[in-house]
């Protein structure tokens, strides 16, 4: 095995965290919004890593318990790496947490999973009208569309995650209970979806998923999450369908074609 004499190496790395975005600073409310979104089941998030989204309330809540939200989330398996949306005033706060302070190119992105930044990014102003050096957020996401997808050919097992990066995910077998797949476009399964399945991971609410047999654990359109425990809907269950979100609410809708006359 090759050996080098570096203590460390450190090499760039794009990952994606879920955005846990905030709009009460009450500890009860949140912790009454996450009871009631996982169910009470305790391996929902199952440490996923989270930015979490202040701006909502930054202005009226300058002074949050860090301390006692990052516990919070730690209950419910959410791993806060980072703070997005932050004022002024909260900054070394937030740094004394040991959290990073998220403008969007520190590496962490809203949505799926990943590895915390090495360090805090002090947030950065938006740039001049000149071209930039690295492209914004913004500007990867319009560059999506045209982007070619990621194909996969062999089932996806139970533990497996895929990640398309910046673009759509297309599987053409069967993706098993316990696996998951995550894009930052649409996801289209020409198989049974059986796992879970998550799409928009960069915050494209436009993003769908298609399946010729939906019958997924869970679904989330950027960010925007619908559980099944008590089962997918009978009359769409292992039937084609696609799931859009509308406004802040999942939507599912059959594409199955229409009984002939």
């Amino acid at each position: 095995m090759p050996k080098t004499t570096l203590p460390i190496e450190i090499k760039i790395s794009t990952v994606v965290a879920i955005s846990a975005i905030l709009h009460s600073a009450d500890p009860e409310a949140i912790d009454s919004a996450l009871e009631q979104m996982t169910g009470g089941v305790s391996d929902f998030f199952e440490d996923e890593f989270a930015v979490i989204d202040v701006a909502a309330i930054a202005p009226v809540a300058p002074h949050l318990d860090w301390a006692a939200l990052v516990k919070l989330l730690k209950k419910y398996r959410l791993n806060a790496v980072a703070v997005r949306g932050a004022s002024p005033a909260m900054v070394e706060a937030i740094r004394a947490q040991g959290l990073a302070l998220d403008d969007g190119s520190s590496g962490v992105r809203a949505g799926g999973h990943g590895t915390p930044p090495p360090a805090p990014v002090p947030a950065v102003p938006a740039p001049a009208p000149a071209p930039a050096p690295v492209p914004e957020p913004a500007a990867a996401q319009a560059a999506a569309p045209n982007a070619l997808p990621m194909i996969i050919d062999t089932p996806v097992r139970a533990g497996q995650r895929i990640y398309a990066r910046g673009t759509d995910l297309i599987v053409t077998a069967v993706v098993n209970n316990g696996a998951e797949l995550i894009a930052d476009g649409s996801i289209h399964v020409y198989a049974p979806l059986n796992g879970r399945a998550l799409a928009g991971a960069s915050g494209n609410a436009d993003a769908r998923i298609f399946a010729l047999s939906m019958q997924p654990e869970l679904v989330s359109i950027a960010g925007v999450y619908r559980t099944f425990d008590e089962g997918f809907p009978s009359d769409l269950a292992r039937q084609p369908t696609q799931i859009r979100l509308v406004g802040d609410r999942i939507e599912l809708q059959s594409l199955a074609p229409a009984p002939r006359a």
